[in-house]
């Protein structure tokens, strides 16, 4: 095994072990919680490794940096989560690869991608991103809706062909009423994602917390946790 299959072997059990502790102390079953691994700004090397070492859902947040790495590694069984904030015109590149998009936060996004989707002849998972720092009709600080404008959202991503409503997502927010609460503010998705399901019964994904807050996640009922810095390292810097 190479130093760094090593590496990246030795941080996933130190994670792998983090989110079934906090899973026993929830009272859940470990495999009620799928771990993703953000691997943006990291090489497709390091995703073959990832995948060698049981990794099966990986994340990305740019689509210039997951365009050539998803393509480098189209032979791998992996399930590819987009995770940032989409502008339409990155719409058609994402849906070519992108199994899950995380981020859908406005009518226009869902338009786009529901296009794409449908002349790529795929089916596109949509989480609503949720900002729990935006008061109504607003959007985040670190993108999406409101709570007051998931329903519509829901609706639209429900109708639109090509999509499928996979569930929710949010990132804990740095201002707000939910600021440094990050178990409130995931309890608070929870109780947004059920208010979803009683609409949409298969919505019942719920993404939340990262390397910093996982437990927090855990704890509060998540369904999927998207870990970085914890399994990859200190991300080196762009440019």
């Amino acid at each position: 095994m190479t130093d760094r299959a090593t590496e990246l072997a030795e941080n996933l059990h130190t994670v792998e072990n983090r989110i079934s502790s906090a899973c026993a102390a929830a009272g859940r079953s470990r495999d009620e919680v799928t771990l993703i691994v953000v691997t943006k700004t990291y090489p497709a090397s390091d995703v073959r490794l990832l995948h060698g070492l049981g990794v099966r859902h990986v994340a990305e947040n740019r689509d210039q940096d997951a365009a050539p790495k998803a393509a480098a590694c189209a032979d791998l069984s992996l399930t590819w989560h987009f995770v940032g904030q989409l502008q339409t015109n990155k719409v058609r590149s994402v849906v070519g690869y992108a199994d899950i998009v995380q981020s859908v936060d406005r009518l226009k996004l869902v338009s786009a991608l529901s296009a794409a989707a449908v002349r790529a002849d795929r089916e596109t998972g949509a989480l609503i991103q949720v900002a729990l720092d935006a008061d109504s009709g607003a959007r985040g600080e670190r993108g999406g809706v409101a709570p007051d404008g998931i329903g519509e959202l829901a609706a639209a991503v429900a109708e639109a062909p090509g999509l499928r409503l996979d569930g929710l997502m949010t990132v804990a927010p740095l201002a707000g009423p939910y600021a440094g609460r990050q178990r409130a503010a995931f309890e608070r998705l929870l109780e947004l994602s059920s208010l979803l399901r009683a609409d949409h019964p298969a919505a019942n994904m719920v993404s939340a917390g990262m390397s910093a807050d996982l437990e927090a996640a855990v704890s509060a009922g998540a369904t999927h946790v998207r870990v970085g810095t914890a399994v990859l390292g200190v991300r080196p810097r762009l440019g």
